[in-house]
């Protein structure tokens, strides 16, 4: 009984230590005062209930001291609590002082709170980076189509970080260079044998206005030949003439067609009319007998003169061998 008694209490106090060094962070204060950081147990304590990691405020305090910088450590822990990472700020300002660059707190917590690595643009500050645009298709003025690749070379302007544009957008307006800079050249040639005048008309153009990259170079790495797409056009014009052609030649032919029909069914309109006249011709020759408007001798006359007009026909008329 005696044995698990002092094993709790063993247990107990163990648990009791280990809380009060985990909430009174003596180790911490420790570091921090051997490394000429003035920072009280008290405010050590509070991080730990306004669950502010005092490790990492610490560490960061110390490497800052150490790099002859003063920060706040209330800065800090304010830089923390908005959600920003304390760490790279710290190694990014520590950088920025090395390499003779202006970076104050306030400016690189504002650029980390926008969501971008500011250690990381302290570092592409100091070495420039290279950006390779994606195979950018453009046409001369003789219709030839070329095929241009660029490195562009860029440095992060500290300045503009927080409001500027990406990289997409320096890819977009390099890309729109290039394809103006081909197509306002006579030939494809001119282009293949001075690919440079592309590099210094794109730069003139002032493309990294409003980014947040400063261009210091732009070097077209590859050229390649694409399709004639001057000839292409032609042909699907010719083409396209072809098929207009076409379909207005069968519209034509199928109003001749129908007009052709039409003249058919007048004519066999007038025929039948003729038929029905000549039908009505009998009646009329035996009304005219009743009648007595017609004699005999006026008959025969009438086929005497129909027999003559027949035989005369026969005459004219070339015989078929």
């Amino acid at each position: 009984m005696e044995i698990g008694f002092i094993a709790l209490i063993v247990f107990v106090s163990l648990v009791a230590v280990w809380l009060i060094f985990y909430f009174i962070p003596v180790g911490l204060w420790f570091s921090a005062l051997v490394s000429g950081v003035r920072i009280s147990l008290l405010q050590l304590i509070l991080m730990r209930w306004r669950k502010v990691p005092p490790s990492v405020i610490v560490s960061s305090m110390i490497e800052s001291t150490k790099a002859g910088l003063k920060l706040n450590p209330n800065e800090l822990e304010a830089h923390y609590l908005a959600g920003g990472n304390v760490t790279s700020v710290v190694h990014a300002l520590v950088s920025a002082q090395k390499a003779n660059i202006m970076l104050d707190f306030k400016m690189a917590t504002a650029i980390d709170l926008a969501g971008r690595d500011v250690f990381e643009a302290v570092q592409m500050s100091v070495n420039p980076k290279v950006i390779n645009t994606p195979p950018v298709a453009a046409v001369a003025k003789d219709g030839i189509q070329l095929i241009a690749k660029a490195r562009v070379t860029v440095r992060a302007n500290i300045k503009q970080l927080v409001g500027g544009a990406g990289e997409e957008t320096v890819l977009a307006r390099v890309g729109e260079g290039i394809v103006s800079s081909i197509g306002s050249a006579a030939s494809h040639k001119i282009v293949l044998e001075n690919p440079d005048s592309i590099s210094r008309v794109v730069l003139e153009k002032g493309l990294d206005a409003g980014t947040a990259f400063e261009i210091l170079s732009i070097d077209i790495a590859d050229i390649d030949v694409g399709k004639n797409i001057g000839a292409q056009l032609q042909m699907d014009q010719a083409q396209a003439d072809k098929n207009i052609a076409q379909a207005k030649a069968e519209e034509r032919r199928a109003m001749a067609v129908a007009l052709e029909q039409e003249n058919k069914a007048k004519t066999q309109d007038a025929r039948a009319k003729v038929i029905l006249a000549e039908a009505e011709v009998p009646l009329a020759m035996a009304e005219a007998f009743r009648n007595g408007n017609l004699g005999i001798m006026d008959y025969y006359k009438m086929k005497n003169m129909m027999a003559d007009t027949s035989m005369r026909e026969s005459i004219a008329r070339p015989e078929k061998k």
